[in-house]
């Protein structure tokens, strides 16, 4: 009798049936509603784009369709008089090629700094270097961009008009100056994390190879890091296409075509925070600072696509 109950303790215990435990009702009501807010949270930036874009649009539609407006002329004038008791004109060419310009010319700063210091603080620093480093950029992310008005127009205007002699500071060239400092710590923190997700297999086969530190930089981890080093550029130029108080302050704001780095210009964003608060509510003037708005939209849309096709004609090479 003890071997008969000794066998059939030592034989595995059968579930008596095969339906899962039931969960409490809490659980899963829980769970689902879990579910609905990672859904809604994922699709909330969409939901919101197209409500500001819906908003901007409804205001700006009515001057489109009010049959004295010229859409020519606002995109290829350069005579901005929306408050003239004769002649009003709403052209924005300058404005754009205001946009452009000082972009472009911050990025020509920004890029080559940013992505140097992405570089160095990824391959060359020590793990304390590093971090002193990632937390003086993150300071400079955190300066407020009208604190950057203030310093391009109390102290880089003095220095471009002490070195360079021109009677005005606060030119294309100072805005840009602002603009690349103000991109520098976005280009510099996501090149970094660009730089640090090439696996170190790339870098100890380089090594082995015999490569010096300059050659495996340039010819396996820049082209490896590539697609994230581009994205980290973009988002500089994102930023610099959007920022509105430091160009307000720093650029001259006037409307006019630039000749040269010294020259005043205008931007898209400066005119609409500048005006906006002094154009009455319905107005031809109100509508079109909002219609001012969609070029800017298009704009940034336009340099998105542009570079998501980039994007995937690197990855196919």
């Amino acid at each position: 009798m003890t071997t008969t109950a000794t066998n059939n303790s030592l034989k595995p215990v059968q579930p008596q049936s095969g339906k899962k435990p039931s969960r409490p009702l809490w659980a899963i009501i829980g769970e689902r509603a879990l579910e609905a807010l990672i859904r809604f949270c994922g699709i909330s930036a969409i939901i919101f784009v197209l409500a500001i874009f819906i908003f901007v649009f409804k205001e700006a539609m009515p001057i489109l369709f009010s049959g004295h407006f010229n859409i020519g002329e606002f995109l290829f004038s350069t005579k901005w008089y929306p408050t003239s008791m004769s002649n009003v004109r709403y052209g924005t060419f300058a404005l754009t090629v205001g946009s452009l310009t000082v972009t472009a010319l911050a990025m020509a700063i920004a890029v080559p700094f940013g992505l140097g210091a992405a570089i160095y603080i990824s391959e060359f620093c020590g793990p304390r270097q590093k971090e002193t480093l990632k937390v003086v950029i993150e300071l400079l992310a955190a300066i407020p961009s009208v604190v950057w008005g203030f310093i391009g127009l109390t102290v880089i205007s003095k220095f471009i008009t002490a070195i360079t002699g021109t009677p005005v500071g606060v030119n294309l060239l100072n805005g840009s100056i602002i603009l690349g400092l103000m991109s520098v710590p976005i280009i510099v923190s996501i090149g970094e994390d660009a730089l640090k997700a090439v696996p170190d297999s790339f870098r100890e086969a380089g090594t082995a190879m015999g490569t010096t530190k300059w050659q495996l930089i340039t010819r396996v981890l820049l082209p490896a890091a590539k697609n994230g080093l581009l994205a980290a550029v973009l988002l500089g130029v994102g930023r610099a296409v959007g920022e509105t108080m430091a160009v307000l302050m720093a650029t001259g704001h006037s409307v006019r075509i630039p000749h040269g780095i010294f020259d005043s210009v205008r931007t898209l964003t400066a005119n609409i925070a500048a005006e906006l608060g002094e154009a009455a509510a319905g107005s031809d003037h109100y509508r079109v600072l909002f219609l001012t708005g969609i070029l800017l939209f298009a704009i940034t849309f336009a340099v998105n696509l542009t570079a998501d096709f980039v994007i995937r004609g690197v990855k196919r090479k």
